[in-house]
């Protein structure tokens, strides 16, 4: 495994996280061998969010660090709060606490390493954000914070008015789905590709040492579920067929192996349950694929140049 400093940080976090969305159904025991798989791999850094399984995901969690108070000083553990599944998104200083303080209780971590506002709320008051932040952190419960699906301009406003930088976005990209990167490569063209969705926000997070967490990595969209050995997708399946057999991997391996191949400061979430296909998709970090092959991929998800 590779690891990155996280900018303005001591963290030093694996180049894959670990993305415990679907751990919701599993019992404490298979949490568990995951989380083992995941620390034997060199994989340091856990994903999760309040609403994960209505809060399911980080309770079960919290099973295995009470079993096992260890691990916890191994791990660097992110959660994300603002979404009210179904009615609204909520960067109130009232929810912000109430989540962090559930969140805690559910997880037994003691601490969380990285708080993410989950989805732009348009009644923010980043005031109010900075308020909760300096109590967060004031009272040691929360040491960074990050934002996820979060454009330059949203990340901004909340930094002007709190003393913490914005550490971490995540953001949807795949092959597939690389809106952020479309728009930069089909600039001042008439094209749809060429429509700037996100306000720059590949190039905004580079410049602001800003660490991207992609996240649906080998997702193509809600509707298709995954690329991988879908027909729709067949061209691009071949070429992922091509170059697992090169490089001796997996194709969700290749998919991912596309993505660090970026150079912006990039840290996909594997969000698989399974021990044997996380071990497989880690196996990405040492896939270094050529520039050649880096366009190859992403000519054959359909995309132009122009």
């Amino acid at each position: 495994m590779e690891y990155i400093n996280i900018p303005k940080t001591d963290l030093k976090a694996s180049k894959l996280a670990l993305g415990c969305m679907r751990i919701a159904d599993k019992s404490v025991e298979d949490v568990e061998k995951l989380i083992y798989k995941a620390l034997e791999l060199g994989i340091n850094f856990f994903d999760h969010a309040d609403i994960y399984g209505g809060g399911k995901s980080e309770q079960l969690f919290g099973e295995v660090l009470k079993r096992n108070p260890g691990l916890r000083e191994k791990m660097i553990i992110q959660t994300k709060c603002a979404i009210v599944p179904g009615k609204m998104y909520d960067f109130s200083k009232e929810h912000i606490l109430k989540s962090v303080d559930e969140s805690l209780e559910r997880l037994q971590c003691g601490y969380i390493d990285i708080l993410l506002l989950h989805r732009p709320d348009a009644l923010c008051d980043p005031m109010e954000v900075a308020e909760a932040f300096d109590e967060l952190h004031r009272t040691g419960k929360v040491r960074n914070f990050g934002v996820s699906n979060h454009t330059p301009l949203q990340i901004q406003l909340l930094e002007k008015y709190s003393k913490y930088p914005i550490i971490i976005n995540q953001l949807q990209l795949s092959i597939v789905h690389s809106v952020m990167i479309d728009s930069g490569l089909n600039m001042n063209m008439v094209e749809p590709f060429a429509q700037d969705k996100d306000g720059g926000v590949l190039d905004f997070c580079r410049l602001n040492d800003i660490v991207i967490q992609p996240w649906s990595i080998v997702q193509a969209s809600w509707a298709d579920g995954t690329f991988i050995d879908n027909p729709k997708y067949q061209k691009l399946n071949d070429v992922l067929d091509e170059l697992s057999e090169k490089y001796g991997v997996t194709k969700n391996a290749i998919a991912v192996a596309w993505i660090l191949r970026h150079p912006a400061m990039m840290q996909p979430i594997a969000g698989t349950t399974s021990p044997l296909h996380l071990e497989e998709t880690a196996k990405a970090v040492d896939v270094k694929l050529t520039r050649e092959e880096w366009y190859r991929l992403y000519l054959a998800g359909d995309k132009p140049l122009p």
